[in-house]
């Protein structure tokens, strides 16, 4: 038995027990321990967890009562506590003591035992905004929970293909094993338009087609796609500038362009106007704020564009594209990041764009490296969002090949009822991608395997 204090924030903390079993096989098991600072579990996953005065009780999920012989399997909690955070002293497997400690990492899972088989089957649901939830045709509350699977932004301009690795019904099925419902899907404007300098192999028709059949396989495996435009054209050469010396969609951008997203997303809304299972994030993440010290005119920018302080092209806003989108009849959920790469929400309700539809929702992303990424900062500075609004965190992430952040943020937002997608679904290097995965058939890196737990854990 191993317990870590995996992460600790204000009046909270992420633990982790890990069960190695050197007995018999089990078939199942229920794990006890004892909390002696008054410590109170509030949520958990991969068991049913419960307590009792200071007795805690993990029984196991439906999916992992089996460890083998020389088998491990991971559960994990949140809890509160107040004055110290001592680690329990010791623990009881189906009643039997067995040895207990605390280990100085995140648990891992290097055997990953078997899971459950992948696949929910179905077509995901037709959303709408209700109030700050998203709910389906029936009016039940839904979430977005998943992972982004990065490729077609891309390999198309750089010559190399349309997605990185397979989005055969395989690779998508091991995506529905995490137990996600969502996954959000990266696009470049310059193929989706068929831009002459792009390779004709990848680009316009064959291009769209692609997406196309992708987001088809995506809904036959129960999985709401979001479309999202993470690179877009217009040479910028002012702060944080990722690729001046080309107008070419080859980087990030701080925000879209007027000559081409207008019609990028009329085109991509003309496409899946008749589909309310399929969900628009409007520009990955603006950066407006970047170009120039005025904070207000970087907020204007992002809503109104026209020419901007310290952008060279003339933007596009997100009135603008809201209005494209809507004026093709379409009626999806439209989901707008805003300033600082998505991680700034401080002002998106006073610059909330008007919709006929009312269909927005926030979008938020954060990696452990931004500057919103405390408890403290997510009560000030999103909890009013939340209030109003349905909320994604389009990217949770972090760079240290480990899941203490992204469990402490999933968390939080879980508490919210908001939603969250994992950067991202592609065999990187964990610590610079970062990867939730290590092939394609969805075994998880040290990374990924904090997501995916939680994931199963809430279903």
């Amino acid at each position: 038995m191993a317990y870590t204090a995996a992460g600790q924030w204000d009046n909270g903390f992420q633990g982790n027990v890990t069960i190695t079993n050197n007995g018999a096989a089990l078939d199942r098991w229920s794990l006890t321990f004892d909390f002696s600072a008054g410590q109170k579990v509030t949520q958990g996953w991969n068991a049913t967890w419960s307590q009792s005065g200071t007795t805690v009780t993990a029984v196991n999920a439906s999916w992992n009562g089996k460890i083998a012989t020389g088998s491990s399997v991971s559960a994990g909690f949140t809890a509160s506590w107040s004055g110290s955070n001592s680690a329990p002293s010791s623990f009881k497997l189906n009643g039997v003591a067995c040895g207990g400690g605390s280990g100085p990492t995140d648990p891992t899972d290097p055997t990953d035992p078997t899971d459950p088989p992948p696949g929910q089957g179905g077509t995901p649901p037709k959303l709408r905004v209700s109030g700050n939830a998203f709910v389906d045709e029936d009016g039940a509350t839904r979430r977005l929970l998943g992972v982004n699977r990065s490729g077609g932004e891309f390999m198309c301009v750089q010559g190399r293909g349309i997605f990185d690795g397979p989005v055969d019904d395989a690779s998508v099925k091991a995506i529905a094993g995490w137990k996600a419902n969502a996954v959000r899907v990266p696009l470049n404007e310059e193929c989706w338009l068929g831009l002459s300098h792009i390779n004709s192999a990848y680009r316009g028709a064959t291009y769209i087609n692609a997406v196309k059949e992708f987001v088809a396989r995506l809904e036959a495996n129960g999985l709401t796609p979001i479309l999202e435009l993470h690179w877009s054209h217009g040479k910028y050469t002012g702060g944080d500038n990722h690729c001046p010396d080309t107008e070419y969609a080859t980087c990030q951008k701080p925000m879209p362009n007027a000559q081409y997203t207008p019609a990028f997303w009329s085109s991509v809304a003309q496409t899946f106007k008749g589909d309310q299972a399929v969900v628009f994030d409007l520009f990955n993440e603006p950066f407006p704020d970047r170009a120039t010290t005025d904070l207000a005119a970087a907020w204007k920018c992002w809503r109104d564009g026209g020419s901007c302080p310290g952008i060279d092209y003339p933007v596009a806003g997100m009135q603008s594209l809201v209005t494209a989108i809507r004026a093709t009849g379409a009626q999806n959920v439209i989901l707008l990041g805003g300033l600082a790469y998505s991680n700034d929400m401080r002002q998106w309700l006073t610059y909330k764009p008007s919709d006929p539809a009312g269909n927005l929702a926030a979008a938020w992303h954060t990696y452990n490296f931004n500057t919103c990424s405390s408890e403290s900062c997510f009560n000030e500075q999103l909890a009013p969002v939340i209030a109003q609004v349905p909320f994604v965190a389009g990217e949770i992430g972090e760079n240290t090949c480990s899941h203490g952040y992204i469990d402490r943020v999933m968390a939080w937002l879980d508490a919210k009822r908001a939603s969250y997608l994992g950067w991202t679904w592609n065999t990187w290097d964990c610590s610079s991608g970062p990867s939730l995965i290590s092939d394609f058939n969805g075994t998880p890196t040290a990374f990924g395997i904090g997501l995916r737990d939680h994931l199963k854990g809430l279903s």
